[in-house]
C-alpha cells in the first residue's frame, strides 16, 4: 500500500507530459530607429537631452562641480573648471557628489533606453545610482533601432542596468515621486 506522498508524486509522474517544441518568434528588429527618436523618446522620460558635435564644449556647464568620472572616460571630457572624482569613491563620497558623467553600452531608439554594462566609460553600477545627476554620453553609432537589435550587440553575461529617464516611483495614488531609486536628473548628449 502506497503512502499519500508516493500516490501524489506517481499522479504527477503519469501527468507529464513531453514539453512542445519552443516557438520562435519573429520579433520585429527592424524599426524606424535613429537619432531622432531616440531623443524624442529619451526626452519623454523627462530626460534633458542635447545633440552634440563637440563633447568637451558640451560639458562647460559641470563649471565649478565636483563630478564622479570613470577612470576610463576619454581625456579629453575632462575639462577643466570641473572637481573630478574617480574610484575608489566611498559610498558617502559618491553620494556628496553633485554628479556622475558616463558613456553607455548601447541606446534604443524604440524606447528612448540607455544601457550600461560597466564596460568602457561606464564605471561601476553604483556610480550612477547614488549621485542625483547622471550626464550621459550617447554616440551615434550606439544608437539602435530596437530592444532585440540592441540585446544583439550585449553581452548578456555583463552586468546590465537599463535606463529609461530619470529615476521615478509612483507611490498608490499615483504620484510621481523622482530620485528615488537613483538620479533625480538625467542629461544625455547624442555625439
Amino acid at each position: 500500500m502506497a503512502s499519500a506522498k508516493e500516490e501524489i508524486l506517481q499522479r504527477i509522474r503519469n501527468a507529464r507530459v513531453p514539453a512542445a517544441e519552443p516557438t520562435v518568434r519573429g520579433y520585429n528588429v527592424e524599426g524606424p530607429g535613429g537619432v531622432e527618436l531616440f531623443a524624442e523618446r529619451v526626452a519623454d522620460y523627462r530626460a534633458i537631452v542635447h545633440t552634440v558635435t563637440d563633447v568637451p564644449a558640451a560639458l562647460g556647464r559641470l563649471q565649478g562641480k565636483r563630478i564622479v568620472a570613470p577612470q576610463d572616460v576619454p581625456a579629453e571630457w575632462l575639462i577643466e573648471g570641473v572637481t573630478w572624482l574617480h574610484e575608489p569613491l566611498t559610498i558617502e563620497e559618491l553620494d556628496q557628489a553633485d554628479g556622475v558623467l558616463t558613456g553607455c553600452a548601447v541606446a534604443i531608439a524604440d524606447t528612448g533606453t540607455i544601457v550600461l554594462d560597466g564596460g568602457e566609460a561606464q564605471g561601476r553600477r553604483a556610480l550612477t545610482l547614488l549621485p542625483d545627476y547622471h550626464l550621459c554620453v550617447v554616440r551615434q553609432d550606439q544608437i539602435a533601432a530596437s530592444v532585440p537589435e540592441a540585446l544583439r550587440r550585449l553581452e548578456p553575461t555583463r552586468p546590465l542596468t537599463f535606463i529609461s529617464g530619470p529615476s521615478a516611483t509612483s507611490d498608490i495614488e499615483l504620484n510621481r515621486v523622482e530620485g528615488v531609486h537613483g538620479p533625480r536628473t538625467l542629461e544625455v548628449l547624442i555625439v
